[in-house]
């Protein structure tokens, strides 16, 4: 039987994705109490330009007393939508404190202390859900900490953001550049007018410091993950991946280390070969893979950001927290038993494809193999192209360590045939 009296939800945020969580919860209304058992009623939405007009949304619920809104004792749950750190953090915890629980959709927040939250979050006898926080529409989080809770999870690699996944696609599709794909990602809506956060790793490492702590049962924080982005990406590297049978990707990769006792977290441009899964997802979608023992390899894709596909993901757990409401329960909350250490990039073992640019004459690429060796790097294939005094060295490697890989590189630009390092970038997939 339906309860009556109707769960209340307070709104942060009524932009892009807050007003489209509006929209559904008012239009889907029954729908959304016939799943819950009971109705749900929108009671508050808090923004910072109240004259800004807002299509179907109650323009007498709007307020910008976000404090006061959260405070109010009639809260049931509390969805944020606003994004970064502060005031995020302090209107979730006081949230906790008066009774709410809270969906969240602010990654940034959730890699920085999601810790401290969960913490408050149980202290309050609380739900903090942030399935909306990874990969848009993406189910990723849920699964990781309830459907693979059993099982052992080695490794998710994944491309998190779309904007910079349509910036690559587009470079490899197209042959043009970086500057090129990035004004076309701008114009069409992908990038933001100050692209930094997608296109340095900023979204991404937070992304992949929120996944390797639900995977790896452990703390992660964005600042434990080595981050680069892909503005150094050039057309002749596209090129190259190419003509080894592989495209280039953004990735997050979160491992655990082959003996169990440490894991790391990194986001960088790899090539990946045509055959891997990853490299088929075009355009602004997201996709991730994860390796786990007993499911083996698992493929979750689909559209990862945008109003509709979050707030997709923002319902869903509404849904969740207000059964959890409902039945006098909590959802899964902080997982981080095993306590593992987050190693350096420099323990990080791949496969690196490196660009070299040397004098053409005899005894060049033995010098550098020389090296190569000297620092036990081992290398698998070398193309060398010449004309005019001048050449390219273009080495793909066994798998190495990163440090000895950067002590490599460190060596070679000793070298006075080498005139100097034109890329490196890391293979994955294989």
């Amino acid at each position: 039987m339906m309860r009556t009296r109707p769960l209340k939800v307070a709104l942060l945020g009524c932009g892009v994705v807050g007003s489209e969580v509006a929209r559904i919860m008012t239009t889907h209304a029954d729908d959304l109490a016939a799943r819950i058992g009971a109705p749900v009623e929108l009671a508050g939405i808090a923004v910072r330009r109240p004259d800004r007009v807002r299509e179907g949304v109650p323009s007498e619920l709007v307020t910008t007393d976000a404090t006061a809104l959260v405070k109010r004792g009639d809260i049931d749950v509390v969805i944020e939508v606003i994004g970064g750190i502060e005031p995020a953090r302090t209107l979730i915890t006081t949230a906790f404190e008066h009774g709410a629980s809270v969906v969240s959709a602010n990654k940034a927040l959730v890699a920085a202390d999601g810790a401290a939250l969960h913490a408050a979050a149980e202290a309050n006898g609380a739900d903090l859900y942030y399935e909306a926080a990874v990969a848009g529409a993406i189910p990723l989080v849920r699964p990781l900490r309830e459907s693979l809770a059993g099982d052992k999870v080695n490794r998710v690699l994944g491309i998190v953001n779309g904007t910079t996944n349509f910036i690559l696609d587009k470079m490899d599709s197209t042959g043009a550049g970086y500057s090129e794909a990035l004004d076309e990602a701008t114009a069409l809506g992908y990038a933001e007018a100050d692209p930094t956060a997608d296109v340095e790793g900023f979204d991404a490492a937070a992304k992949a410091a929120i996944l390797a702590g639900i995977a790896f049962h452990t703390r992660v924080t964005i600042d434990d993950v080595h981050r680069e982005g892909l503005t150094e990406v050039t057309a002749a590297d596209i090129a190259s991946a190419q003509r080894m049978g592989c495209t280039v990707k953004l990735l997050a990769i979160c491992e655990r280390a082959a003996d169990g006792a440490s894991v790391t977290a990194r986001v960088h441009p790899a090539m990946i070969p045509l055959t891997h899964p990853l490299a088929s997802v075009r355009e602004a979608y997201n996709a991730v893979f994860v390796e786990a023992e007993a499911a083996g390899q698992l493929m979750f894709y689909g559209p990862g950001a945008g109003g509709s596909p979050t707030a997709s993901a923002v319902l869903g757990d509404l849904v969740a927290v207000c059964r959890n409401k409902l039945s006098g329960t909590t959802g899964p909350g902080e997982s981080a038993y095993t306590r593992l250490p987050v190693s350096p990039m420099g323990a990080v073992i791949t496969r690196y494809h490196i660009s070299l640019d040397v004098a053409d004459k005899p005894g060049v690429l033995a010098q550098v193999a020389t090296i190569f060796a000297e620092h036990g790097v081992s290398i698998d294939t070398v193309r060398q192209q010449g004309k005019d005094g001048e050449a390219s060295l273009v080495i793909v490697t066994h798998r190495a360590a990163d440090a000895a890989l950067s002590s490599t590189v460190g060596a070679l630009r000793e070298l006075d045939t080498v005139r100097g390092v034109a890329s490196i970038m890391r293979v994955e997939g294989e």
